[in-house]
């Protein structure tokens, strides 16, 4: 069982709700990497999402873009982000990480040496977003070798042929993005949230996160009343983009424990009213 099957299963247990916090790899800088890893997962982080800074990065709102842009400054690539993981795991051996980016980096270093890297460092799962379900049944065989859950993305659009393919491939959980258009954009419309994920789970028996225009505590519990985790990027980005080096980690501590309390205070039935 992988480490994020065995976190989804616990929470399920408990009655809880995953939260899963996005951060760029290196971004703001990559000596405050681990530390900010580390702290996200005190304020109550379930799984983390790292995303690999990409030249070119087309599904990404502006903010995200940004951190993008400022990891790779520093020049920071996926050999890196897999070095991050690996210093992170000495220090937890327990929190599920999921690296999040685009097919390219991938292809360049060859899927063999990439996933028996990744694995050897302690990645529990990858999302490719450039990878259609279509195209993908080499990429995922070699993930499922080296028991890394292959995560893919649904949107408001994808159409039920391209669902049911990827409930035939999708392991760990789907992440569902409940806006059209980029990462960080706002208006989120939750009775169409509640109505798509039932539509979804028909034939998808993974867990499904939902993530892109969750802003705030009162968003986040709202979806968490109705998905089995709640994503939150472009938020705590812009929080680091926000902070000074001094109060960076507490200001991203304080956000995200806000968002854990708001996400534990959520009950199935908090959607009753927007109906």
């Amino acid at each position: 069982m992988t480490r994020i099957t065995t976190v989804f299963d616990k929470l399920r247990k408990q009655n809880r709700k995953a939260l899963i916090p996005f951060i760029t790899a290196g971004d703001p800088d990559p000596a405050l990497m681990i530390p900010l890893m580390h702290e996200l997962v005190k304020a109550g982080a379930d799984v983390i999402e790292l995303g690999v800074p990409f030249s070119d990065p087309m599904a990404d709102g502006p903010t995200i873009q940004r951190s993008s842009e400022r990891a790779l400054k520093y020049g920071v690539g996926l050999k890196d982000v897999l070095t991050m993981v690996e210093e992170f795991r000495k220090d937890d051996i327990a929190t599920p990480v999921v690296l999040m980016g685009y097919a390219n980096p991938i292809e360049a270093m060859g899927y063999e040496a990439f996933t028996a890297r990744a694995r050897a460092c302690g990645v529990d799962g990858v999302l490719t977003v450039d990878y259609p379900p279509e195209e993908s049944a080499e990429w995922v065989a070699y993930l499922n070798r080296q028991q890394i859950d292959a995560i893919f993305l649904l949107s408001p659009t994808t159409p039920l042929a391209r669902i049911e393919q990827v409930a035939k491939m999708a392991q760990g959980y789907i992440y569902y993005v409940s806006l059209k258009g980029v990462t960080g954009a706002s208006n989120l419309d939750l009775r169409e949230v509640a109505g798509r994920l039932a539509q979804l789970r028909s034939c998808i028996s993974i867990p499904i996160g939902v993530g892109f225009g969750i802003r705030d505590s009162m968003t986040a519990k709202a979806v968490a009343g109705l998905a089995d985790a709640v994503v939150i990027g472009s938020r705590i980005i812009e929080e680091i983009e926000n902070s000074t080096r001094e109060n960076l980690l507490s200001n991203v501590y304080r956000l995200v424990k806000s968002l854990r309390s708001a996400i534990d205070e959520a009950q199935p039935e908090t959607l009753v009213s927007h109906h």
